[in-house]
């Protein structure tokens, strides 16, 4: 076995020998590699070790259990070394075990040195080479981090790799905003704020790429949504700088336009010594300084109190909407009272109880509250309609003989009217609680996760059969959903082996696509990985990170084996 050692774990973790992948083990081994790949070029100390894999309960003889650990670790690593030999990969120090591997090795690692190469192009005012450092960063994501590892330390590395990956995104959306690539930006913002709903900063660059595409209505749409969202999960309202944005888009501001492309210079008088025009820059490219046009083509610049700073966005964003415009005054937003939770939870059970114990007589005036705090003309309707009821059923009372006998009509009205205003109206006043619906959405949210596990270990199961047991193809159909199942495996796909009406079930993929596919396949070949399937068939990258989960890239199929 030759070649350098890699591993991944922006994803499912994996580990590399050259371009054969090695198994780590069993899970504990996977985890205490794992510590050691979230400490690169540090000795970790055994006790942490411990504490990291076992923090709930750790073994008795926690430094002998790691040691063994360590030992199948190093029997995979450095698979050529004896038995006696020291090692060299893994190695035991006076602070702890270092696992001696370039940085470059781990992709997270990897990942980190290329957004702090793009804070540095975009402080130097190199903003299409920021771009590509912060794409080439993100396109090192296959999923959640390091899934299936518990505990406190693996929670609090994989929220820290979550939120680098975030801020990287929203860093590259912005500067791709400031280059005016806002309509191709649309539609992955919509998918960013799909993954991420509560980042109030991807929500601000999706409404301003949809003002600038001349999608005003989508864009106030959007400002809706996140309204209705953080009211009804949470009781506040969007932040400051939405709110000045929605304004400024309901008054067409005229600063929202995209950046202004250069123009070629037309000389106004013939000179004795030619000056080569000014050609326009191609979409993506830096523009040059000020200081290094010639004389002849350069603008006077705005005060510097009323230019945008390039650098690095602090917190408060955003400073301004586009580069070199001035920011016009807006009246601050009005400050909004945040709910504690107990005050809305005992809010709910007072307004189920007045209905209740007035036997739906009052659901009109908890409805309308609702409504009001709210502000939602619906609820108001559906409050009117509740007093509407009750109205009728006192003004029935006032207009019929209280010694007379009812006729059968109006009591079975009566009966009808009192089972909406209090079985209808006590169900409708709890589906209006914040923390049911809250409850029903975890549940949904939970059962959803757990599905995704299930299927995620199951594709991990069949990509393991397949490394270990090639047979395992043919016997059990794996990739191939097309035939008749006899195996879950996941969803796994094979690319080069089925058709487009296959391909035609995977997320973002149309049927144009599929079809391309397919013929470049027949014309040009197999694939054998997500990046030449991308770029043979001109793929993004927002749709080659849903396939690079189910894909599966199998030689052509041939006979099966004999059977003996």
């Amino acid at each position: 076995m030759s070649g350098a050692l890699r591993f991944e774990i922006l994803g499912p973790q994996r580990a590399w020998h050259g371009e054969q992948e090695i198994d780590t083990g069993p899970g504990k081994q996977r985890a205490v590699l794992a510590v050691l790949l979230l400490s690169p070029g540090r000795s970790v100390p055994t006790g942490q070790l411990v504490d990291a894999v076992w923090p709930d309960d750790p073994p008795a003889n926690g430094p002998n259990v790691v040691q063994k650990y360590v030992a199948g670790l190093r029997r995979v690593l450095e698979p050529d070394r004896s038995p006696r030999a020291p090692g060299q990969v893994l190695t035991l120090t006076e602070a702890g075990y270092l696992l001696r591997v370039p940085p470059e090795a781990v992709d997270a690692v990897r990942f980190e040195r290329s957004v702090r190469r793009a804070q540095q192009a975009r402080a130097e005012g190199r903003t299409a080479e920021a771009v590509a450092e912060l794409r080439a960063a993100t396109e090192l994501w296959r999923g959640e981090p390091l899934p299936g590892l518990p505990g406190p330390f693996f929670e609090s590395a994989r929220y820290r790799l979550v939120e680098l990956r975030a801020t990287a995104l929203e860093t590259r959306v912005e500067l791709e905003l400031e280059l005016g690539r806002h309509r191709e930006l649309a539609g992955e913002l919509t998918d960013l704020v799909a993954e991420f709903p509560l980042r109030e900063r991807l929500r601000h660059q999706l409404m301003l790429a949809l003002y600038r595409s001349g999608r005003q209505a989508e864009a106030l749409a959007a400002y809706r949504e996140i309204g209705e969202l953080l009211r009804e999960e949470y009781g506040i309202e969007p932040g400051n700088a939405l709110q000045e944005l929605h304004r400024r888009i309901l008054r067409s501001d005229p600063a929202l336009n995209p950046p202004a492309q250069p123009t070629p210079s037309v000389p106004t008088a013939p000179t004795t010594t030619s000056t080569p025009a000014t050609v326009p820059a191609p979409p993506g490219a830096v523009p040059a300084p000020v200081d290094a046009m010639p004389a002849a083509v350069q603008m006077p610049s705005l005060p510097s109190a009323a230019t945008v700073s390039r650098s690095p966005v602090p917190a408060g964003w955003p400073p301004a909407l586009t580069p070199g415009v001035p920011v016009l005054p807006v009246p601050p937003a009005r400050p909004v009272w945040h709910a504690p939770r107990w005050i809305s939870v005992t809010a709910t059970v007072a307004a189920t109880a007045v209905v209740l114990l007035s036997f739906g007589a009052l659901t009109w005036a908890v409805v309308l509250g609702y409504a009001a705090w709210r502000r939602s003309w619906r609820l108001a309707l559906a409050g009117l309609g509740y007093l509407a009821l009750v109205g009728s059923l006192l003004c029935l009372a006032l207009t019929s003989d209280p010694e007379a006998e009812p006729p059968d009509g109006e009591l079975l009205y009566v009966l009808s009217v009192v089972a909406v205003c209090w079985c209808v109206g006590t169900v409708h006043v709890v589906l209006l609680s914040r923390g049911f619906r809250g409850l029903v959405r975890r549940v949904l949210d939970v059962a959803d996760r757990r599905g995704d596990e299930e299927r995620r270990a199951r594709r991990e199961q069949a990509r393991y059969l397949l490394h270990h047991h090639p047979a395992a193809r043919h016997e059990l159909r794996i990739g191939r959903p097309d035939l008749p199942r006899v195996f879950d495996d996941g969803g796994l796909v094979d690319v080069n082996a089925v058709g487009d009406q296959v391909l035609a079930g995977l997320p973002g993929l149309t049927p144009d696509q599929c079809r391309h596919i397919v013929t470049d396949r027949l014309l040009r070949g197999p694939y054998s990985s997500v990046e030449e399937l991308a770029g043979r068939c001109l793929l993004s990258p927002a749709v080659t990170e849903h396939l690079r989960h189910v894909l599966v890239f199998l030689p052509p199929p041939g006979p099966p084996p004999a059977s003996t």
